[in-house]
């Protein structure tokens, strides 16, 4: 395992667009989300022990803050041939055992992850009303293997600002996780 640091993409980017399918082929785009109050875009891997590890804090977020108005999206964009564990049919089956209540999207082609620079699952990106990026970072300080609770205590801080129409917390730690797996030949430069 790659362990890899989110890039921190710069703050105020505008949301790439995307379009992409959940496992069963329903089509989602940025455009769909458009009248939320904030937005969360997360990468995220069914077979990462990081993103194993907050799986079920994350799954609670969701229900926490979809009610309040968040759109939540997750993308799977590993390299399915090296890691099958990551495709669409396991996909399925992760958003059923974890209880998401959110579309796990697939990217086949890894160009939304590149578009976002994601480079690590999980790595999150929080967007505000107008579509600029708020916050990107990690959902909090607990690791696999760390005594430290799952709480999101971070990702909830940046989410309840956003919300609530006022800037995220200043100080915005990188996610940590495996690093993205690129198909050979598709890593990007900075990757």
């Amino acid at each position: 395992m790659a362990v890899r640091q989110s890039r921190m993409l710069e703050l105020g980017t505008t949301i790439p667009d995307f379009r992409l399918p959940d496992p069963a082929g329903r089509l989602y785009s940025v455009a769909d989300f458009r009248k939320a109050p904030a937005m969360l875009v997360a990468f995220i891997s069914n077979h990462c022990p990081y993103v194993q590890h907050i799986r079920a804090g994350l799954a609670q977020f969701a229900r926490d803050y979809q009610p309040r108005g968040l759109a939540m999206v997750a993308i799977g964009a590993n390299d399915v041939a090296a890691y099958p564990q990551d495709g669409p049919d396991h996909m399925a089956v992760e958003v059923d055992e974890a209880g998401y209540i959110f579309p796990y999207l697939y990217d086949e082609s890894q160009a939304v992850a590149k578009a976002f620079r994601a480079a690590c699952t999980p790595d999150f990106f929080l967007f505000d009303a107008q579509g600029r990026l708020a916050y990107r970072g990690q959902f909090d300080r607990s690791r696999p293997g760390s005594r430290t609770p799952v709480t999101g205590v971070d990702l909830r801080a940046a989410a309840d600002a956003v919300l609530a129409g006022q800037p995220a917390p200043a100080e915005q730690l990188p996610s940590i996780g495996c690093s993205i797996k690129w198909r050979p030949g598709q890593e990007p430069a900075w990757a």
